[in-house]
Parts: C-alpha cells; structure tokens; sequence
C-alpha cells in the first residue's frame, strides 16, 4: 500500500478504506509516513470530505494508537462532558460535583486555556495546592470513593491526534469537520467512559461561529460515538456572550462555588441544570429530565453538591479551606471599572473581544509557555438584554498589567447599547441524540 494513492484516492472524492485509514494513521505515529504527505491527505479531506464510516474508522484508529483508559473497576455507568470551548466555561466545575452528589461517576480528562478560552485545569490550578497530575490507580480510586476526578491528559493517550493537530494548526487544515469530530471524539472514546455529554458553542467566543456549523458538528460527533457503541448526546448552546458573569481562573472558581451555594448567574445556573439532567439520564439514575432536574436542585439547596466539591478538591490535595471561603483567594492589585458612556440596553457584548482581553490582563495564555495570573480577569456587571444608565458600571477589571488602558478601551468597546429593549436568547438552543 501507497500513502500516494491513498491521497490521490481521497483528492478525487472516493471514500477511503478501514484498512487504508488505519495503515495511514499507524504509519505517522511510528514515523513511517512524513509530515507533507499526511498535510496533503487532510487538505484533500478538507476539500472532499469524509462520510459517516470513514470519520467512525479513523477516530477508533487514533483512539487506540496510543494508550486507553480502562474504567471496568469502577461500579456503575461512567459519565464524561466535552466542551468545545469558550469564554467564561466553568461549567465542569459545578456540572461534576453535581452529578457526583447525585451518585454518577464522573470521570474527566481535561485541557490547558490557549487564546481567547479559559482550560478546566488551569482553573483548578488557581487552588493553591490542587495537583490535577495523578497516577491512573489513584485516578480509579477516587472516582470509586468520590464520584469524580479531573486531570489532565496522560502523555500516550491518543498520539495520532497530538501529532495531526500541531500539523493541522499550522497548515490550514484545522476548520474541517470530519478532522475535528474526529480528534475531539478519539480522546473522549480513550478516556473510557460510558457515555459522553458534548456542549457544541456556537457564536464570536466559540470555535465554530454560528449554529449551523455548531449542529453539524454535534451530529457528526454523536454518530461517532454511537458507532462506536457509546451513548453519545449533544447541546447546543451559546457564546455569543461569555458564560455567567466571571472571566478568569480563581474568578471562575468563586463564581462556581457561589453557583453550587445557589447564587449562580441564571444562564450559567440554566446550562449546568440542563447539562446535569441529561448526564443522569444517560447514568439510568432518572428516568427523564423533570426528575433529573429536581434531584439536581435539592443537591444544590441542601448543600451537598458543594460538600461534594469539597471533597473532590481534597482529594486532589487541594486546601479546602479556599473553597469554604473563598475571600482568600488572591486578589489583583489593581480593580478597575469599565463604566458605560451612555444609556440604553446592552444588545451585544463581544465574547471574542472579552476573551481576548482578560487574556492581555494575565487571565490567559498566548503561547503555551505562557504563565498565567490566576487573579487577573473580568466580572461583568451587565449581560445581553440589561438596561444601563449612563456611567453605570459594564464590567470590573483585574490585573496586575500596570499599561492598561488600551485593554480597558477594547473592553468598554465589546459592549454595544441600544436604546430598543432586548429579546435575550436561551442558553441552550439544540439537544441532539
């Protein structure tokens, strides 16, 4: 077999074969097939596509070119969530102490932030103490005692899609659909839960700009997992705007410690409780979302959702003491308002620009190397469909950037007001299954 002919194949529109998809995929990772050839495979596959089997093929290949998690040890379904990425996503860290009250077990790999979007494990990090590192035995361990755990990705779980998507970052092949899916699914399938809970953002935050490209991604990710016999579910919800009201790391955990204790912004408190009722659908707990959503409050009204928090947080040797008071947290040197310059309704916050900007306060990364500072951020006042007086405050700033009023100017700029009043959209705006 020819790497030449299988790129021909494929440039000419013909669907490729399992045997051709895995002597290519296993080819790269042992070296065998050079970088350019796999770079003109994928941009034959961004122009011509793959269909329903080809794209279920080569995830199983890059899931198992690597190591696979095994969860057999752990007694009953094993639940796990995706996000795709945006502004203000600190959904993981209320969604999984939730569904763990609730008797789910929630068993995540999770990434770093890079740009505009924030990482779960970053997040994490801004606990002084919390080691998001740990061995599998132990991983195993605490989701058996705990409900959950939350760490980062081991360094051989699915080398194919290491090694495609540095290439594909630097080739122009990132934006195609079949090669995502396909990437995002391969880690998901290897980090051996039972079934997964996609959150497809759509909007100026997220990685795929509107609903359409959103839906057709979810569709292609869910009949990836469905072929490959996982219950595979997907949302559809919104980045138009960030999520909740705080952007930035111990930020974000204040935030998900006020949700878990019921203060939670009401969008960022919708998406947890509907995220939440499909994952105890999917783990036989409810029989349907009305009384998984009802279980899930009571775990939220009684306190045992932010007890089981805590005990997630310990368990990964973190100081438990930040999270039962949270004021003693780091907090910025400098705190800043961004007040609005007239009155009206606040019809758009730019989510990419609001991303983009608490990434130049310290919040984020630009390059991998980067070190974050885990105080830095933005905490909105206003969302979508608020009404604003002129000189209210928008937003506040913190940082330790001494020069930023260029920043400040950006972020007054993200928000734009109206005088006609707002019809506000749901969070979620699609389920598919």
């Amino acid at each position: 077999m020819r790497m030449v002919d299988i790129i021909t194949k494929k440039r000419d529109g013909k669907q490729l074969s399992e045997e051709e998809i895995r002597f290519y995929v296993n080819g790269y990772v042992k070296g065998e097939i050079p970088d350019y050839q796999i770079s003109a495979l994928n941009m034959a596959i961004v122009f011509k596509g793959m269909n329903k089997e080809e794209i279920c093929v080569l995830t199983d290949a890059m899931e198992h070119s690597g190591d696979t998690i095994d969860l057999s040890q752990i007694k009953g379904v094993k639940v796990d969530k995706h996000s795709t990425g945006g502004v203000g996503d600190k959904t993981s860290l209320v969604l999984g102490p939730l569904v763990a009250s609730c008797g789910a077990k929630l068993a995540k790999m999770s990434g770093r932030g890079l740009g505009h979007t924030g990482g779960t494990l970053d997040k994490l990090e801004s606990i002084p103490g919390m080691s998001v590192a740990i061995s599998g035995e132990r991983f195993i361990k605490q989701v058996q005692e705990v409900g959950m755990a939350i760490v980062g990705q081991t360094a051989n779980l699915v080398p194919a899609d290491k090694k495609m998507y540095a290439l594909r970052d630097v080739t122009g092949t990132v934006e195609s659909i079949p090669l995502i899916a396909s990437s995002i699914m391969s880690k998901k399938l290897a980090s051996g839960s039972d079934t997964i809970l996609l959150d497809v953002k759509f909007g100026s935050g997220a990685f795929m700009k509107n609903i359409d490209d959103a839906k057709s991604l979810a569709k292609t990710m869910v009949e990836i997992g469905d072929g490959l016999h996982r219950d595979t579910r997907a949302i559809i919800t919104d980045m138009t705007q960030p999520l909740g009201l705080a952007i930035g790391n111990n930020l974000e955990v204040k935030e998900a410690i006020n949700t878990l204790h019921g203060n939670g912004p009401k969008d960022f408190v919708e998406l947890c409780l509907r995220a939440g009722s499909i994952m105890l659908e999917q783990a036989k707990i409810c029989k349907n979302e009305g009384e998984a959503r009802k279980l899930l409050q009571q775990k939220i009204d009684s306190g045992e959702a932010f007890e089981k928090l805590c005990q997630f947080v310990e368990a990964q040797g973190g100081d438990v003491s930040y999270i039962r008071h949270p004021e003693k947290f780091e907090i910025s040197s400098i705190i800043k308002d961004v007040v609005s310059e007239k009155e009206g309704y606040v019809s758009e916050i730019n989510c990419l620009e609001i991303g983009e900007s608490a990434m130049r306060l310290g919040a984020g990364r630009a390059t991998m190397d980067d070190v974050i500072d885990m105080s830095a951020g933005i905490v909105l006042n206003k969302k979508v469909g608020d009404f604003v007086q002129k000189g209210e405050v928008l937003c506040k700033i913190y940082t330790n950037v001494k020069e930023n009023e260029s920043i400040l100017k950006d972020i007054h700029d993200s928000f734009k007001i109206t005088t006609n009043k707002i019809d506000v959209a749901p969070i979620v705006h699609d389920y598919i299954k």
